[in-house]
């Protein structure tokens, strides 16, 4: 009774547009990615667990943005998480439209709900825990979720805990996931392996790595269940007809690498 007083109660706190992935039209004039085809949806790897997203008809959000957005145009929005300086930063540029904190204030968590000209940025608040580990910080992390004409997005921030039943509702559907398998800064690898085996998504994209030992561990785990896909490549474009016909994990090589802002290899 308990978890679904609180599934209702997260559903009805909940964006309006939560529920589905689609598109509005709208009557702004809008500049065509003439590289994409229609639906399609380019994802770049910047580095670290900055990536930027951009559809075809010309809208980029780049997701824990700490101050390099990648090559191409400068993003409509920017998604961020504070639990260090490189998921966010507090100089913004100004013609950046939208600027989406990832964190509340302890007490209240933040609600993204934005609509681009073509695309739906929402989120969904969790905890972190503090650097020295003595507590939890509520609400300070976001995992942030881009619709787009039927696909679904999610970047998983610096997620700390396993996902609650709750959270799952929230988050719905989820074609491609942003997963960061450092191991330790933000969970342990097991963790991950079973969100994604929960998830079931048809598309993981390895991010926030840190030594080859972690990421190895995550592929030869989910192995049986994936293709694995080693690209030396740092975006991939991808629609909802487009998806690998066979749950896929793609790692992408990091388009910036300076030091820990790449894999953390070099």
């Amino acid at each position: 009774m308990r978890l679904l007083i609180a599934l209702i109660a997260c559903l009805a706190a909940a964006p309006a547009l939560a529920s589905q992935c689609f598109q509005l039209a709208g009557d702004a004039p809008r500049i065509w990615n003439a590289s994409l085809g229609p639906g399609e949806v380019m994802i770049r790897f910047v580095g670290h667990s900055a990536f930027r997203i951009e559809t075809d008809q010309g809208s980029v959000a780049v997701t824990d943005f700490y101050g390099d957005p990648g090559p191409g145009k400068t993003p409509d929005a920017v998604t961020m998480n504070h639990a260090h300086s490189s998921h966010w930063t507090q100089f913004v540029p100004d013609d950046i439209d939208h600027a989406l904190q990832g964190w509340g204030d302890g007490e209240t968590p933040a609600r993204h709900e934005v609509m681009l000209d073509d695309m739906l940025i929402r989120n969904v608040p969790t905890d972190i825990r503090s650097w020295g580990g003595e507590y939890i910080e509520k609400f300070g992390n976001s995992i942030f979720i881009f619709e787009y004409e039927g696909l679904c997005i999610g970047h998983l921030g610096h997620l700390h805990h396993r996902p609650t039943e709750a959270h799952y509702a929230m988050i719905g559907r989820l074609d491609v996931v942003l997963a960061p398998v450092d191991g330790g800064y933000t969970m342990p690898i097991e963790d991950m392996i079973d969100i994604m085996r929960r998830v079931k998504a048809r598309l993981v994209i390895p991010m926030h790595i840190f030594n080859p030992g972690s990421l190895e561990r995550f592929l030869t785990a989910l192995s049986a269940e994936f293709a694995i896909d080693m690209s030396e490549a740092d975006h991939v474009v991808v629609s909802a007809a487009t998806l690998p016909s066979v749950p896929t994990i793609r790692v992408l090589a990091p388009a910036v690498r300076s030091g820990s802002f790449g894999w953390g290899l070099d």
